[in-house]
């Protein structure tokens, strides 16, 4: 993504973008607002779903709604499954 974004700022040619495969991402939000470090709760939980992974952002406070990470779901299935998949597993990571 980074690449791309370089890329079009400072107008270098996109030669080729192939699709190696599907992908889907959710956003892990913070519950809540507070100053101190977060606490995610969960991890375990969510690291059970195959052909997922999730990233934690690191920020060291949280407000309501704020992007904390995201979780993100590949393979072959049609996208609407990815997306379920990724939900889930965003679901499953509490940010406190």
């Amino acid at each position: 993504e980074f690449d791309l974004h370089a890329r079009a700022i400072l107008g270098i040619p996109v030669l080729n973008i192939p699709l190696l495969k599907n992908g889907a991402s959710a956003v892990i939000l913070a519950d809540d607002e507070s100053d101190e470090w977060p606490i995610y709760k969960g991890i375990e939980e969510a690291a059970k779903y195959n052909n997922t992974n999730f990233k934690i952002f690191g920020k060291p406070d949280t407000r309501k709604y704020r992007r904390m990470g995201v979780a993100l779901a590949s393979g072959t299935e049609d996208c609407s499954i990815l997306v379920e998949r990724a939900i889930k597993v965003a679901e499953k990571i509490k940010v406190n």
